[in-house]
């Protein structure tokens, strides 16, 4: 008779120890378990664009998938069409000029290439510098990498902006990456030219790789800009983009980095051993979303002006103080002084009001005095949570 060994006798690999289950990949499998109970959660808590591509986004798509030839593996690196698509969009709104052939990498999602650049240049114990608050996928995948992780402080004092000469008080000798993401999520600080060759200047004094995580540069922000515009930045700068949150194609999965041509080979020599390439249906209506012009654009944040001004009032009504200048998809805001953590917060909201919100916490210790707000729901899913809030919620 066949022993089977029990499951308890297995281990993971250490990895699997030092990561958690991804925060909303855990807290929506509860608020989905309150929806099965008829409580009707409104979720305010990711930044998933709840509105439609472009219709001849969607168009492009169907017309190649019903082609005999659509269907087979793609190239690694892209077809050319997508390269030169993300190269023309990146010189016509960031002024940046990129070979289609040789500096641009298109991605299933610009969260794969978290971990397929983390992979290409960290060895066990390497340092990286990951931004507290921050996107958590930073930390999480450091530490799939066995990396070292150092958090460097942003601060509201600071105006949310890496504060160098604290940096430099730490051992840089053995840090090779350098994670940024202007404009800032979760806070809004806006991306700005003096930053970006502060950072380039800053990757280049200590031999470190700058990655600007950059998805966010077209949502309620006047100026798209690129850390790549600075000149010399090819050379030690990475940035990655993504159609999820301009073109409003998150589920799509489809993104890009873009750097000189060696940080982009070894990247591939990861990637491609990894994944099969992105359906090119997706990839060609993708080169249709990247023509859309200022109209698209400004159409977008119309919608997304208007959702701001109820999520502000729901602030308000939380007792949270904000900064009107914000930039991106969320609101970022402090919650009154008497209210314990941000997840107190959260979680009486949820609980009493039905309302799904993020508290700051999950960015990093320093967001525990903060909460998100998603502008992804409409204005009637915002309209009604802020009446929940002011009619429900024990203050």
């Amino acid at each position: 008779m066949l022993n089977l060994q029990k499951h308890s006798d297995i281990c993971p690999a250490n990895r699997v120890s030092q990561i958690k289950e991804y925060y909303f990949s855990k807290k929506l499998k509860e608020v989905a378990d309150m929806n099965a109970k008829g409580l009707d959660v409104i979720s305010l808590g990711i930044g998933s664009p709840d509105r439609p591509p472009h219709i001849r986004t969607i168009d492009a798509l169907c017309e190649d998938s019903r082609k005999e030839d659509a269907h087979g593996y793609q190239p690694y690196i892209g077809i050319p069409a997508l390269r030169e698509a993300f190269s023309d969009w990146y010189k016509r709104w960031y002024g940046v000029e990129l070979n289609p052939k040789t500096e641009i990498q298109p991605l299933i999602g610009s969260k794969e290439g978290i971990l397929h650049i983390s992979l290409a240049f960290l060895n066990p114990g390497d340092g990286v510098l990951v931004p507290n608050p921050g996107y958590p996928t930073y930390t999480s995948v450091s530490k799939l990498a066995e990396a070292h992780i150092i958090n460097y402080e942003l601060t509201e004092k600071n105006g949310w902006l890496p504060d160098f000469e604290a940096i430099e008080k730490n051992d840089l000798s053995n840090v090779k990456l350098m994670w940024v993401n202007y404009p800032h999520m979760p806070t809004g600080t806006p991306a700005s030219i003096n930053l970006f060759e502060r950072l380039v200047a800053f990757g280049k004094k200590h031999n470190i790789i700058i990655i600007n995580d950059n998805p966010y540069s077209f949502i309620l922000n006047e100026k798209p800009l690129s850390i790549l515009s600075v000149p010399g930045a090819k050379d030690i700068c990475i940035e990655m983009n993504s159609m999820s949150k301009a073109h409003n194609m998150p589920g799509w999965r489809i993104g890009m980095l873009a750097s000189n041509p060696q940080f982009v080979e070894w990247i591939l020599r990861v990637k491609s051993n990894i994944d099969s390439g992105t359906f090119r249906p997706m990839q060609k209506a993708a080169v249709i979303a990247l023509s859309s012009g200022p109209e698209w654009y400004e159409s977008m944040n119309a919608v997304y002006r208007k959702r701001r001004k109820i999520a502000e009032k729901i602030a308000e009504e939380l007792g949270c103080s904000f900064n009107s200048k914000q930039t991106g998809m969320f609101l970022w805001a402090k919650i009154p002084d008497h209210i314990t953590s941000s997840a107190e917060l959260a979680d009486k909201v949820l609980y009493e009001a039905q309302v799904f919100i993020t508290p700051g916490i999950v960015f990093g210790s320093l967001g525990d005095r903060y909460i998100r707000l998603s502008l992804c729901a409409n204005e009637a899913a915002l309209l009604e949570a802020l009446d929940r809030i002011k009619n429900r919620l024990n203050k």
